[in-house]
């Protein structure tokens, strides 16, 4: 295949493709968003544009976002091999802020964390009028507080550096997409599925299986235990006026909680509390602790409900919450520890994950997986298994955040790169991941994602179905368990990511036409940011 021949690209190191030319071209001229599925080289086209700045611009510098800093490491590295420019330098929250002003001498490529330029932004100590160019990889983070929404006004009040905002998805509703729009000043939309003309000569099939479950009549026991017990709590909330007929989700129980927390502090302010108040803070932070562990028990495992009950009870010396004790003491929570206590069957979903797994790596010695889990329980849990099998051609590893809890113990950034090179390379050849590796993992040969539960965020959603179909035709296995709310889940996924195809092609015609979206909202200022990547 041909490469690009551009002064400040390095000779063989990007395809030249049709479809990334022309949206770097878009991006050259126009602060653009563009939207292009997983794997068909965002970070290409950021990199055509970059050579563009740095040759048309030679004194200034370009900042390059992304959300993490495995991704900082990442996207450094690939500017490093790629372009002819000075030594790119990664910005994070590892470096103090007075250490960060002093690495600054345009010209220079800076990728960075976004919570530490906002920071320095709000602090004054970020020099953004040095800089000709900003890219926000994974822009549809753009919306809220999210740091990506500071330096976006920041650039558009005096700066005006050109803008390349790129994602897999910008998210599954036009406000969204107005707000990236909007907060960025994006003027144009570069919008590619696998079925576009200009991408399909270059793109490897996924096949999308749905595999589903059934779930045995102990774990189903269980299930039914917890149900009666969230009804019974649901109807409480009911009763208290807080909850109209209908499907009481997580996301009904948390704006419950958000309007009962308020008035709560209403009340204290003004001296009186209602009684009622207190009834309805413990029914919904006990219908939030039965609703996961009915979600855990459907689709996770034994083990993860085990983890989750045992971790209810306070450590000693600690006095335990009203909310807690009422939901240990309820009659079927109580019958359900029993029963743990007792049962031998785990949940399927993991024999089948593992049998998977040791099945492709069978059929194919050099292939890549990875098995995708909401859960840090669950992953340990499949890291265990497979470990438990001995089979030599298995290699897995567990890939988490950063953050420990308790016992629960995150990834360092040096364990994430490491962790990343290996699978690269093949000494390793199977991560078992949550979400942390659904963004930007430049893995051009996995062969197989396994999505251990469906999950009905679509960017979520299309961002690790696209870990695969990369370098050659890739495989995607949805775990459904039979009669839960795995089902309902996975059908919901598929209808989202159908409306927001649907959109964003009304979006595309609206934008060739000249239409756009909104101007710009008036410029607020945002005061507080904590470095969190």
């Amino acid at each position: 295949m041909p490469t690009v021949e551009h002064p400040r690209i390095r000779p063989g190191t990007l395809d030249d493709r049709l479809y990334q030319e022309r949206i770097a071209a878009t991006a050259v001229a126009h602060n653009t968003l563009v939207v292009l599925p997983t794997g068909l080289g965002k970070t290409a086209v950021a990199l055509r544009v970059i050579a563009e700045y740095l040759l048309r611009e030679p004194t200034k510098s370009v900042l390059f976002l992304a959300p993490t800093r495995p991704l900082v490491v990442q996207h450094a590295r690939s500017v490093a091999t790629t372009l002819f420019a000075p030594e790119p330098l990664a910005l994070t929250g590892a470096i103090p802020p007075e250490r960060r002003a002093d690495l600054l001498h345009p010209p220079q490529v800076v990728v960075a964390t976004p919570q530490v330029i906002a920071n320095d932004l709000v602090e004054g100590g970020f020099p953004l009028s040095t800089f000709s160019l900003l890219v926000f990889d994974e822009a549809h983070r753009a919306v809220g507080d999210y740091p990506y929404v500071t330096i976006g006004r920041a650039n558009r009040d005096g700066v005006n550096a050109r803008v390349l905002a790129m994602t897999a998805s910008p998210g599954g509703s036009l406000a969204r997409i107005r707000e990236v729009w909007n907060e960025l000043g994006i003027e144009r939309f570069e919008y590619r599925t696998d079925r576009s003309p200009d991408v399909t000569p270059y793109i490897h099939g996924i096949g999308v299986e749905t595999v589903e479950v059934p779930v045995p009549p102990e774990v189903q026991d269980l299930a039914i235990r917890l149900r009666a017990a969230l009804a019974r709590t649901v109807g409480t909330l009911r009763e208290l006026g807080l909850l109209d007929v209908g499907e009481a989700n997580r996301r009904v129980l948390l704006d419950i909680g958000a309007r009962v927390h308020r008035a709560i502090a209403a009340g204290q302010a003004s001296g009186s509390v209602a009684p009622n108040l207190w009834k309805a803070n413990t029914a919904q932070a006990v219908a939030m602790k039965l609703s996961h562990a009915l979600e855990l028990i459907e689709s996770q495992g034994v083990d993860s409900l085990r983890e989750f009950l045992a971790r209810q009870t306070p450590a000693e010396g600690r006095r335990m919450s009203p909310a807690a004790r009422s939901f240990l003491t309820d009659p079927d929570v109580v019958e359900v520890r029993r029963r743990l206590d007792t049962i031998t069957v785990e949940h399927p979903k993991i024999a089948t994950a593992v049998r998977v797994v040791a099945d492709e790596l069978a059929r194919k010695p050099d292939a890549r997986v990875i098995v995708f889990s909401q859960y840090r329980d669950t992953v340990d849990r499949l890291v265990e298994e497979l470990a438990r099998r001995g089979d030599p051609a298995v290699r897995a590893a567990r890939f988490v955040g950063q953050a420990t809890h308790g016992r629960d113990v995150g990834l360092s950034q040096r364990e994430q790169v490491q962790i990343l090179d290996d699978f690269r390379a093949g000494r390793i050849n199977c991560l078992v991941a949550t979400s942390v590796a659904e963004e930007g993992l430049d893995i051009p040969a996995t062969d197989l994602v396994v999505f251990y539960e469906p999950i009905p965020d679509v960017i979520r959603t299309i961002q690790r179905r696209g870990r695969t179909g990369r370098a050659r035709t890739g495989r995607a296995l949805v775990l459904v368990a039979g009669g839960t709310r795995d089902v309902g889940l996975n059908r919901a996924a598929s209808a989202r990511e159908r409306r927001m195809h649907a959109m964003l092609e009304q979006v595309e015609a609206d934008a060739a036409a000249g239409r756009g979206l909104a101007p710009p909202r008036p410029k607020t200022v945002q005061r507080t940011l904590s470095e969190s990547a």
